[in-house]
């Protein structure tokens, strides 16, 4: 036994010494969050790069993102399928469809703190949902590295448990899917009405109002025509569940 960890701790320092000193913080940090050792740090220095400009073709994180999502997706849809054996596919579609969100990805990014792990800084802004790329080039990465199953074993102890999962389960993602579904159950007619409008300091931002029939019954205003909308829907949802119980004896996240 001896014998086997001064063994282990002789191959871990040559190891180290391999590493430049970027590669062996990223390597600790990510084996914090994966809960084993990185075999390829190639493969999630790839994760954790980005484009400078434009027109750079250097490689970056977003092959492994494209991977990494539908990884995720084969993945969480064979847990869920495994999980809910007696759900029908539009349940199992909207389960899926919480997890696997911009909005939820985006918020695991962060939890994590994928940004940190970045390779060097850029003069391309980043985006909003940066946290979520990452987090899927990471899945894409672990998956290279280890392959299907150890990467399906991360995903559901590590970084997406299906604790966090069953969170989700009552979580309204879209409320403007929400009022769509209902409105036609209901044989009403939702309808959304988005205008540009330019502020004091110039700044263009979007008003949308929403109609159920002939009646106005909420607006908002946000940086986007899509935020706008889906604002303007969860304030609509708000009204109209205190007059029509919209969800029941459901209850809303």
């Amino acid at each position: 036994m001896e014998l086997q960890k001064y063994f282990s701790k002789f191959l871990l320092k040559q190891r180290k010494r391999k590493l430049t000193e970027r590669d062996y913080f990223l390597s600790t940090e990510l084996n914090k969050i994966l809960g084993t050792e990185v075999q390829n740090v190639a493969l999630y220095r790839e994760a954790f790069s980005v484009k400078n400009s434009s027109k750079n073709k250097d490689s970056n994180y977003e092959r492994l993102e494209f991977l990494g999502d539908s990884v995720l997706g084969t993945i969480i849809s064979c847990h869920l399928f495994q999980t809910y054996p007696q759900a029908n596919e539009g349940y199992l579609t909207q389960m899926k469809s919480k997890i696997v969100n911009r909005k939820n990805l985006n918020k695991l990014g962060e939890d994590l703190k994928l940004t940190d792990l970045l390779q060097k800084q850029t003069s391309v802004a980043l985006g909003e949902n940066i946290s979520g790329n990452l987090f899927e080039a990471l899945i894409g990465a672990v998956y290279l590295d280890f392959q299907y199953e150890t990467c399906r074993r991360i995903i559901l102890e590590r970084l997406l448990t299906p604790t966090e999962m069953n969170k989700l389960e009552n979580k309204i993602v879209s409320y403007k899917g929400l009022l769509l579904e209902w409105s036609q159950k209901k044989k009403l007619n939702i309808k959304y009405e988005t205008c540009e409008e330019i502020q004091v300091n110039k700044s263009i931002v979007f008003r949308c109002h929403v109609w159920l029939g002939e009646e106005k019954i909420a607006n908002a205003t946000e940086t986007s025509k899509k935020k706008a909308e889906e604002k303007a829907a969860q304030r609509a949802f708000y009204i109209l569940n205190k007059k029509e119980n919209i969800l029941g004896n459901s209850k809303a996240l």
